[in-house]
């Protein structure tokens, strides 16, 4: 059985056939998968996807693309939200200095901000990073008491990078960029971070891996991750998939 801890459910392009789609997960082995939002509208259908299913659980936040949208009340309605049982994490939140949707200063605000609304409320976050791995690491070091857990979602960075956020009490997860013909970091990533420092996801719509790239991605697909994975280190799928459950079980406290 698989652990999707990243698949945007929400996401427009599942309006035509949500349901045949979660349904499916569930027949091909999904049986635990967590919808991150990204904003505050998001968040909100994040939480009716996962009232709806009793194996999809919601996290709520503000992508840093939508920091620039974070009013005052913002923290006050998500803290409401947070109250949901369905409710397990913080996020997507982070720093994105690829598109820059929101100034830069703007979104480190916010994501400091977050990171201690998330102390706060004791929930782990889940980190979008996207050529900000210093910036990220420093406020994290900064600012993060390790005490509740997180996630670096999709990792991208260096192994190097990868063990300093492991030190911080971070997990790191993989996603279908590690199938990729030129995924030669990553790979060197699975190859060198043990399996309990590991999590796996789709980021669904987003990130198919082969043989589905460019078609749209779908919490069935998490299995290709979970092969290679399991091509790397020279293991059974099945390990890979029963220790990433529980790592996930684990940091977002699914029982």
């Amino acid at each position: 059985m698989y652990f999707d801890t990243h698949a945007h459910l929400d996401d427009r392009q599942f309006n035509e056939d949500r349901e045949e789609i979660i349904k499916r997960a569930k027949e091909e082995g999904v049986d635990l998968i967590v919808n991150p939002g990204d904003n505050m509208s998001t968040s909100k259908k994040s939480i009716e996807i996962a009232e709806n299913y009793d194996f999809i659980y919601a996290a709520i936040g503000f992508h840093p693309h939508n920091a620039k949208d974070v009013k005052k009340d913002s923290y006050r309605r998500l803290e409401e939200m947070s109250q949901h049982p369905k409710v397990v994490a913080i996020g997507e939140i982070g720093l994105d200095y690829y598109r820059n949707h929101s100034p830069r200063n703007v979104q480190r605000e916010v994501f400091i901000g977050q990171i201690e609304f998330a102390d706060k409320l004791d929930l782990p976050i889940i980190i979008h990073d996207r050529e900000a791995h210093g910036d990220i690491f420093e406020i994290l070091q900064r600012y993060y008491n390790g005490k509740s857990g997180g996630v670096l979602h999709s990792y991208s960075g260096s192994v190097e990078m990868a063990y300093r956020f492991i030190e911080l009490g971070l997990y790191i997860s993989i996603s279908g960029p590690i199938t990729f013909k030129n995924a030669r970091k990553n790979i060197e990533v699975v190859k060198e971070i043990p399996l309990e420092h590991l999590l796996i996801e789709t980021d669904s719509p987003y990130l198919t891996p082969e043989p589905f790239r460019g078609k749209r991605n779908h919490p069935s697909l998490v299995k290709y991750v979970a092969e290679k994975i399991a091509n790397i280190k020279g293991i059974d799928v099945e390990e890979v998939a029963e220790r990433t459950r529980e790592n996930g079980k684990k940091l977002f406290r699914i029982a």
